[in-house]
């Protein structure tokens, strides 16, 4: 667990004895999925965050806390921190060739401008893929490794949903990941990421980086075991390792098809790889060893509305787990919608669903309205068919949001929309359901609902599981790759798990 901002000691001055220290810091993330027919330009950053210098929000937003926090650390000891651009965009397809370019040559003409400086400390996520690059991250990394030189601290933190290439390894000293899925934690990993690099600036620490390759690609929900037990020995082993600064789990993304997509296990030891090697591949060779136990237990749709259906009392949530707008889909589906109103449900909240155009014809007619509509499952196969209702318009909001901690989350122009004993709320911006706040920004409250729908893979978990009778995951159409054995990949490796039984034994007989 992170340590008090006390315990980074006095000393307001570099290795360099009486000059003051001077930190660079930046914010370059989304998430790729390759599979997604959503494509990211400048204005998708724009539409979630996009803050040049000095117009970062006071509270972070998921892979922005480097800053946030880096505020409070430099203040506290009397650093100069130069802020560069923070920009980030919900989790979509590839990003636009021009539009990663022009954010990266932006942020690294910022740092040039602040040299010289002491450190870099960068928020990223670890899984943008953009056009003609496979990996924008390393790519990004590399040339800051190249501005600063090799003497220079270069240190970032990462969504556990990433791919740990060896060229990102390479170009920095270390990384912190979030351990939780949901990821509740992203403000406690920057800090320590802050820890680390005042340590090592301060001259205490000498941290370097171990990774190992687990051979596997898997989903890891901290809410429950194994993974909630693993993840809290990494926090023991931290307070208790001697020389151990940092253990991470990149989970990785399986929806993103590039060449190093898969697990891996980092250790951030201080002055001490080979003990961090030996580490890592134990604790990776224990994660392998529970692959295919780690997942939640998933419903089709038709079970799923059967067992909501039968509850004695509410709300009980369904999740649309792979219709995730977090994990790089649309957010239309309407798979399960469609067996709700075949069933004749009602008391049903449906959170979100993404149609922009749907949305707009709502604002036209105004509140009140009563008009026919058509709406979802416009972006892909295998995703349902449109709703066609006649709907009444009970509200509109104008830039509306959810929370997730002390994150802002922007759902966009949004309308909620009511038949037949359900209401529907309609988003322009595409955001996965982070917390019961998406219901309560349209006025209605989740706790009087008998059903609630939503979409989230699992960052959904600690705000609704405290309200909620049940949660039921429930797996509908095929909007997401979530079959690695089964995927069409055409850059991703084939020499793991799942696609292939025993990666290990197939390299011991040369395989």
């Amino acid at each position: 667990m992170p340590l008090p901002f006390s315990s980074f000691g006095p000393g307001a001055v570099s290795r360099k004895g009486s000059v003051p220290v001077r930190l660079f810091t930046a914010a370059l993330a989304t998430e790729t999925n390759t599979f997604s027919p959503i494509c990211i330009d400048r204005k998708a950053f724009e539409a979630s965050l996009y803050a040049p210098p000095g117009e970062h929000p006071e509270t972070p937003t998921l892979c922005s806390a480097p800053i946030t926090v880096g505020r409070r650390v430099c203040g506290d000891k009397g650093w100069t921190l130069i802020e560069g651009t923070a920009a980030w965009a919900d989790p979509a397809g590839l990003v636009n060739r021009e539009t990663y370019e022009g954010l990266r040559d932006e942020i690294l003409d910022q740092l040039r401008r602040a040299l010289p400086v002491d450190g870099v400390v960068l928020g990223l996520h670890g899984a943008m893929v953009a056009a003609g690059y496979d990996d924008p991250e390393g790519d990004f990394l590399s040339r800051v490794r190249e501005i600063v030189g090799p003497d220079v601290l270069v240190c970032a933190e990462l969504d556990p949903h990433s791919h740990m290439t060896a060229r990102r390894a390479e170009a920095a000293d270390f990384f912190t990941v979030f351990k939780e899925f949901p990821h509740t934690d992203f403000v406690e990993r920057a800090e320590d990421l802050w820890r680390i690099a005042v340590e090592r600036l301060e001259g205490r620490a000498r941290p370097v980086m171990s990774v190992f390759d687990c051979r596997m690609i898997d989903v890891f929900p901290t809410s429950r075991n194994p993974m909630r037990a693993f993840v809290d020995r990494l926090y023991a082993m931290e307070k208790t390792e001697p020389g151990v600064l940092s253990i991470s789990v990149i989970h990785g993304f399986m929806a993103g098809d590039v060449p190093e997509m898969g697990t891996r296990v980092v250790v951030v030891t201080d002055s001490d790889r080979e003990k961090g090697a030996a580490l890592a591949e134990r604790l990776g060779r224990e994660l392998y060893a529970l692959r295919g136990t780690f997942m939640m237990p998933q419903l089709d749709e038709k079970a799923a509305v059967s067992r909501a259906l039968e509850a004695n009392r509410g709300p009980v949530v369904i999740t649309d787990m792979w219709d995730n707008p977090g994990g790089g889909t649309a957010g239309d589906a309407t798979v399960i919608l469609g067996e709700l109103i075949a069933r004749g449900a009602r008391d049903v909240a449906v959170g979100t669903i993404w149609d922009p155009i749907a949305v707009q014809i709502c604002f036209s007619a105004g509140v009140g309205a009563e008009i026919p509509l058509r709406f979802g499952a416009k972006s892909a196969p295998f995703t349902g068919d449109p709703i066609d209702k006649r709907v009444r318009i009970e509200r509109l909001e104008r830039s509306a949001e959810q929370r997730f901690g002390d994150a802002r989350v922007p759902m966009g122009d949004c309308a909620l929309v009511s038949f037949d004993g359900i209401e529907v709320i309609l988003n322009s911006t595409r955001a996965q359901t982070w917390d019961h706040s998406v219901f309560g920004a349209m006025g209605i409250d989740p706790r009087a609902r008998k059903i609630l729908l939503i979409k989230s893979t699992n960052h959904f978990y600690d705000s609704f599981s405290k309200i909620a009778s049940e949660i039921i995951y429930c797996s509908a159409g095929r909007p997401y790759p979530n079959d690695p054995k089964t995927t069409p990949y055409l850059r991703a490796r084939r020499d793991i798990w799942p696609m292939v039984e025993d990666p290990w034994g197939d390299i011991a007989h040369g395989g």
